[in-house]
Protein backbone atom coordinates (compact mmCIF):
# COMPACT_ATOMS: atom_id res chain seq x y z
CA UNK A 1 0.00 0.00 0.00
CA UNK A 2 1.30 3.49 -0.75
CA UNK A 3 2.32 5.73 2.09
CA UNK A 4 3.08 9.41 2.42
CA UNK A 5 5.43 10.89 5.04
CA UNK A 6 5.62 14.42 6.36
CA UNK A 7 8.62 13.80 8.65
CA UNK A 8 10.54 16.68 7.06
CA UNK A 9 7.58 18.69 5.83
CA UNK A 10 7.68 17.18 2.34
CA UNK A 11 5.31 14.68 0.80
CA UNK A 12 6.90 11.45 -0.42
CA UNK A 13 4.70 9.30 -2.66
CA UNK A 14 4.85 5.83 -4.12
CA UNK A 15 2.80 4.62 -7.06
CA UNK A 16 0.08 2.14 -6.03
CA UNK A 17 0.82 -1.48 -6.91
CA UNK A 18 -2.82 -2.61 -6.96
CA UNK A 19 -6.13 -1.19 -8.20
CA UNK A 20 -7.79 1.37 -5.97
CA UNK A 21 -10.35 -0.01 -3.58
CA UNK A 22 -13.95 1.00 -4.01
CA UNK A 23 -13.95 1.91 -0.32
CA UNK A 24 -11.82 4.97 0.32
CA UNK A 25 -9.73 4.62 3.48
CA UNK A 26 -6.80 6.47 5.01
CA UNK A 27 -4.77 6.22 8.21
CA UNK A 28 -2.97 9.10 9.89
CA UNK A 29 -0.48 8.97 12.76
CA UNK A 30 0.41 12.26 14.44
CA UNK A 31 2.91 12.79 17.29
CA UNK A 32 2.31 14.78 20.45
CA UNK A 33 4.18 18.02 20.93
CA UNK A 34 5.49 20.31 23.63
CA UNK A 35 5.30 24.01 22.87
CA UNK A 36 7.33 27.00 24.07
CA UNK A 37 10.20 24.81 25.40
CA UNK A 38 10.76 27.35 28.16
CA UNK A 39 11.84 30.66 26.59
CA UNK A 40 10.46 30.12 23.06
CA UNK A 41 6.89 31.29 23.56
CA UNK A 42 4.79 30.37 20.48
CA UNK A 43 8.04 29.90 18.52
CA UNK A 44 9.78 26.70 19.68
CA UNK A 45 8.30 23.22 19.95
CA UNK A 46 9.36 19.58 19.92
CA UNK A 47 7.55 16.43 18.81
CA UNK A 48 7.21 13.71 21.45
CA UNK A 49 6.73 9.95 21.18
CA UNK A 50 3.03 9.81 22.02
CA UNK A 51 0.63 9.52 19.10
CA UNK A 52 -2.87 10.17 17.81
CA UNK A 53 -4.11 7.56 15.33
CA UNK A 54 -6.97 8.38 12.99
CA UNK A 55 -8.51 6.00 10.47
CA UNK A 56 -11.10 7.45 8.11
CA UNK A 57 -13.17 4.91 6.19
CA UNK A 58 -15.89 5.46 3.60
CA UNK A 59 -18.77 3.40 5.01
CA UNK A 60 -21.82 5.27 3.68
CA UNK A 61 -22.66 6.73 7.08
CA UNK A 62 -21.11 9.27 9.45
CA UNK A 63 -19.77 8.06 12.79
CA UNK A 64 -17.00 8.72 15.29
CA UNK A 65 -15.77 5.48 16.84
CA UNK A 66 -13.46 5.88 19.83
CA UNK A 67 -12.88 4.89 23.44
CA UNK A 68 -11.61 8.40 24.21
CA UNK A 69 -13.62 10.93 26.20
CA UNK A 70 -14.21 13.16 23.19
CA UNK A 71 -17.18 14.46 21.21
CA UNK A 72 -18.68 11.87 18.84
CA UNK A 73 -20.57 14.39 16.73
CA UNK A 74 -19.39 16.68 13.97
CA UNK A 75 -18.01 18.93 16.72
CA UNK A 76 -15.20 16.42 17.21
CA UNK A 77 -11.98 18.30 16.46
CA UNK A 78 -10.73 15.71 13.96
CA UNK A 79 -14.02 15.92 12.08
CA UNK A 80 -14.12 19.72 12.21
CA UNK A 81 -10.66 19.85 10.66
CA UNK A 82 -11.64 17.27 8.02
CA UNK A 83 -14.70 19.31 7.08
CA UNK A 84 -12.60 22.37 6.36
CA UNK A 85 -11.72 20.50 3.17
CA UNK A 86 -14.63 18.13 2.54
CA UNK A 87 -17.97 17.12 4.13
CA UNK A 88 -17.71 14.15 6.48
CA UNK A 89 -20.93 12.55 5.19
CA UNK A 90 -20.49 8.85 4.54
CA UNK A 91 -17.24 8.52 6.51
CA UNK A 92 -16.47 6.78 9.77
CA UNK A 93 -13.72 8.25 11.95
CA UNK A 94 -11.88 5.70 14.11
CA UNK A 95 -9.76 7.53 16.67
CA UNK A 96 -7.31 6.32 19.30
CA UNK A 97 -4.57 8.18 21.13
CA UNK A 98 -1.87 7.92 23.77
CA UNK A 99 -1.68 11.73 24.04
CA UNK A 100 -3.31 13.12 27.20
CA UNK A 101 -6.40 15.08 26.14
CA UNK A 102 -5.51 18.05 28.33
CA UNK A 103 -2.34 19.22 29.92
CA UNK A 104 -0.30 20.86 27.19
CA UNK A 105 0.99 18.00 25.03
CA UNK A 106 -0.60 19.17 21.79
CA UNK A 107 -3.64 16.89 21.63
CA UNK A 108 -5.73 19.54 19.87
CA UNK A 109 -2.99 20.34 17.36
CA UNK A 110 -2.60 16.63 16.61
CA UNK A 111 -6.36 16.31 16.07
CA UNK A 112 -6.44 19.29 13.71
CA UNK A 113 -3.46 17.99 11.76
CA UNK A 114 -4.92 14.47 11.63
CA UNK A 115 -8.28 15.55 10.26
CA UNK A 116 -6.78 17.88 7.68
CA UNK A 117 -4.22 15.35 6.44
CA UNK A 118 -6.91 12.66 6.10
CA UNK A 119 -9.16 14.88 3.98
CA UNK A 120 -6.23 16.22 1.98
CA UNK A 121 -5.13 12.67 1.13
CA UNK A 122 -8.59 11.34 0.28
CA UNK A 123 -9.62 14.21 -1.95
CA UNK A 124 -6.33 15.58 -3.28
CA UNK A 125 -7.11 19.05 -2.01
CA UNK A 126 -3.54 20.33 -2.13
CA UNK A 127 -4.35 22.32 1.00
CA UNK A 128 -1.86 24.22 3.15
CA UNK A 129 -2.33 21.97 6.18
CA UNK A 130 0.09 23.97 8.33
CA UNK A 131 -1.76 27.25 7.72
CA UNK A 132 -5.21 25.75 8.29
CA UNK A 133 -4.21 23.91 11.47
CA UNK A 134 -2.44 27.00 12.79
CA UNK A 135 -5.60 29.04 12.23
CA UNK A 136 -7.56 26.45 14.23
CA UNK A 137 -4.97 26.44 17.04
CA UNK A 138 -4.23 30.15 17.14
CA UNK A 139 -0.45 29.57 17.27
CA UNK A 140 1.98 27.60 15.07
CA UNK A 141 4.43 25.82 17.37
CA UNK A 142 2.52 22.63 18.24
CA UNK A 143 1.25 22.32 14.67
CA UNK A 144 4.76 22.66 13.26
CA UNK A 145 6.15 19.96 15.55
CA UNK A 146 3.27 17.56 14.87
CA UNK A 147 3.61 17.96 11.12
CA UNK A 148 7.37 17.91 10.78
CA UNK A 149 8.67 16.10 13.86
CA UNK A 150 11.92 16.91 15.61
CA UNK A 151 12.42 20.39 17.02
CA UNK A 152 10.89 23.32 15.14
CA UNK A 153 11.40 27.07 15.05
CA UNK A 154 8.29 28.83 13.75
CA UNK A 155 8.55 32.19 12.00
CA UNK A 156 5.12 33.16 10.71
CA UNK A 157 4.27 30.67 7.98
CA UNK A 158 7.84 29.32 7.84
CA UNK A 159 8.97 26.31 9.87
CA UNK A 160 12.62 25.45 10.42
CA UNK A 161 13.17 21.88 11.62
CA UNK A 162 16.15 20.00 13.02
CA UNK A 163 16.74 16.72 14.85
CA UNK A 164 17.08 16.67 18.64
CA UNK A 165 20.20 15.01 20.12
CA UNK A 166 19.87 11.23 20.08
CA UNK A 167 20.81 10.96 23.77
CA UNK A 168 18.14 13.41 24.91
CA UNK A 169 14.95 12.02 26.45
CA UNK A 170 11.91 13.53 28.11
CA UNK A 171 10.04 12.62 31.27
CA UNK A 172 6.57 14.13 31.57
CA UNK A 173 4.50 14.74 34.67
CA UNK A 174 0.84 15.03 33.63
CA UNK A 175 -1.45 16.29 36.43
CA UNK A 176 -5.01 14.99 36.58
CA UNK A 177 -6.43 18.51 36.94
CA UNK A 178 -6.41 20.31 33.56
CA UNK A 179 -5.81 23.98 32.77
CA UNK A 180 -7.58 25.75 29.91
CA UNK A 181 -5.22 27.37 27.41
CA UNK A 182 -7.54 30.39 27.18
CA UNK A 183 -7.33 30.83 30.95
CA UNK A 184 -3.54 30.56 30.92
CA UNK A 185 -3.20 33.13 28.15
CA UNK A 186 -5.32 35.66 30.05
CA UNK A 187 -2.66 35.78 32.77
CA UNK A 188 0.04 36.97 30.40
CA UNK A 189 0.87 40.70 30.57
CA UNK A 190 0.58 42.90 27.49
CA UNK A 191 4.08 44.21 28.15
CA UNK A 192 7.07 42.63 29.88
CA UNK A 193 10.20 44.20 31.40
CA UNK A 194 13.02 44.72 28.94
CA UNK A 195 15.46 42.71 31.05
CA UNK A 196 13.07 39.74 31.01
CA UNK A 197 12.79 39.89 27.23
CA UNK A 198 16.57 40.07 26.87
CA UNK A 199 16.98 37.12 29.24
CA UNK A 200 14.61 35.03 27.13
CA UNK A 201 16.41 35.94 23.91
CA UNK A 202 19.65 34.76 25.49
CA UNK A 203 17.98 31.53 26.66
CA UNK A 204 16.51 30.81 23.21
CA UNK A 205 19.96 31.19 21.66
CA UNK A 206 21.56 28.88 24.23
CA UNK A 207 18.82 26.26 23.97
CA UNK A 208 18.80 26.22 20.16
CA UNK A 209 22.58 26.03 19.89
CA UNK A 210 22.68 23.34 22.56
CA UNK A 211 20.08 21.23 20.74
CA UNK A 212 21.84 21.59 17.39
CA UNK A 213 25.28 20.79 18.80
CA UNK A 214 24.17 18.21 21.35
CA UNK A 215 25.66 20.33 24.14
CA UNK A 216 23.77 19.38 27.30
CA UNK A 217 25.25 22.21 29.35
CA UNK A 218 23.88 24.75 26.88
CA UNK A 219 20.51 22.95 26.81
CA UNK A 220 20.32 23.13 30.59
CA UNK A 221 21.24 26.82 30.57
CA UNK A 222 18.62 27.59 27.92
CA UNK A 223 15.56 26.12 29.63
CA UNK A 224 14.84 29.18 31.79
CA UNK A 225 11.86 31.44 31.08
CA UNK A 226 10.76 34.85 32.36
CA UNK A 227 7.91 35.67 29.94
CA UNK A 228 5.11 33.18 30.60
CA UNK A 229 5.89 30.50 33.21
CA UNK A 230 6.15 32.89 36.20
CA UNK A 231 2.82 34.53 35.36
CA UNK A 232 0.99 31.20 35.08
CA UNK A 233 2.51 29.50 38.12
CA UNK A 234 -0.50 30.21 40.34
CA UNK A 235 -2.68 28.11 38.01
CA UNK A 236 -0.61 25.00 38.80
CA UNK A 237 1.41 25.52 42.02
CA UNK A 238 2.43 21.86 42.30
CA UNK A 239 3.72 21.80 38.73
CA UNK A 240 5.57 25.06 39.38
CA UNK A 241 7.20 23.56 42.47
CA UNK A 242 8.43 20.57 40.46
CA UNK A 243 9.76 22.92 37.78
CA UNK A 244 11.85 24.78 40.33
CA UNK A 245 13.36 21.54 41.65
CA UNK A 246 14.17 19.90 38.30
CA UNK A 247 17.90 19.60 38.96
CA UNK A 248 17.23 17.92 42.31
CA UNK A 249 15.41 15.13 40.47
CA UNK A 250 18.46 14.56 38.27
CA UNK A 251 17.15 16.31 35.14
CA UNK A 252 18.95 18.91 33.03
CA UNK A 253 16.01 21.19 33.71
CA UNK A 254 12.28 21.36 33.07
CA UNK A 255 9.72 23.40 31.18
CA UNK A 256 5.97 23.82 31.40
CA UNK A 257 4.60 22.07 28.33
CA UNK A 258 2.55 24.55 26.34
CA UNK A 259 0.05 26.27 28.61
CA UNK A 260 0.47 23.55 31.26
CA UNK A 261 0.02 22.02 33.69
CA UNK A 262 2.19 19.19 32.29
CA UNK A 263 5.88 19.52 33.09
CA UNK A 264 8.50 18.26 30.63
CA UNK A 265 11.73 17.21 32.32
CA UNK A 266 14.74 17.21 30.00
CA UNK A 267 17.11 14.32 30.71
CA UNK A 268 19.98 12.35 29.34
CA UNK A 269 18.75 8.98 28.15
CA UNK A 270 20.96 7.10 30.62
CA UNK A 271 19.48 8.98 33.60
CA UNK A 272 15.83 9.22 32.47
CA UNK A 273 14.73 6.12 34.39
CA UNK A 274 16.11 7.52 37.65
CA UNK A 275 14.49 10.89 37.00
CA UNK A 276 11.12 9.22 36.37
CA UNK A 277 11.40 7.12 39.52
CA UNK A 278 12.25 10.15 41.66
CA UNK A 279 9.28 12.04 40.23
CA UNK A 280 6.88 9.15 40.85
CA UNK A 281 7.93 9.07 44.48
CA UNK A 282 7.24 12.79 44.72
CA UNK A 283 3.91 13.19 42.89
CA UNK A 284 2.26 9.97 44.10
CA UNK A 285 -1.42 10.08 42.99
CA UNK A 286 -1.99 13.63 41.69
CA UNK A 287 -0.19 13.15 38.38
CA UNK A 288 1.06 10.50 35.98
CA UNK A 289 4.75 10.19 35.19
CA UNK A 290 6.18 8.59 32.06
CA UNK A 291 9.32 8.58 29.97
CA UNK A 292 8.74 10.01 26.50
CA UNK A 293 11.34 10.08 23.72
CA UNK A 294 11.74 13.12 21.52
CA UNK A 295 10.16 12.13 18.20
CA UNK A 296 12.16 12.77 15.00
CA UNK A 297 9.28 11.82 12.68
CA UNK A 298 6.30 14.00 11.91
CA UNK A 299 2.80 13.04 10.86
CA UNK A 300 2.45 10.05 8.55
CA UNK A 301 -0.40 9.25 6.18
CA UNK A 302 -1.08 5.82 4.72
CA UNK A 303 -3.61 5.27 1.93
CA UNK A 304 -5.29 1.87 2.36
Amino acid sequence: MPSHAWSSGERVSEAPDSPASACRQVRVRVPASSGNLGPGFDVLAAALGLHLNVEVVETGHFAVVTDLDVDRTRENLVVRAFELLHPADGFEFRISSTIPLSGGLGSSAAASVGGLLAANELFGSGADVFALATAMEGHPDNVGASLHGGVVICDGDTVHRFDPPAELEGVVVVPAAPVRTSQARKLLPEQVPLLDAVANLSAIAELTLGLVQGDFELIAAGLRDRLHEPYRARLYPRSAALLAQARAFGALGATISGAGPTVLFWSRRDTAAAVAEALRARVRDWAQVCRVPFEPDGARVTRV
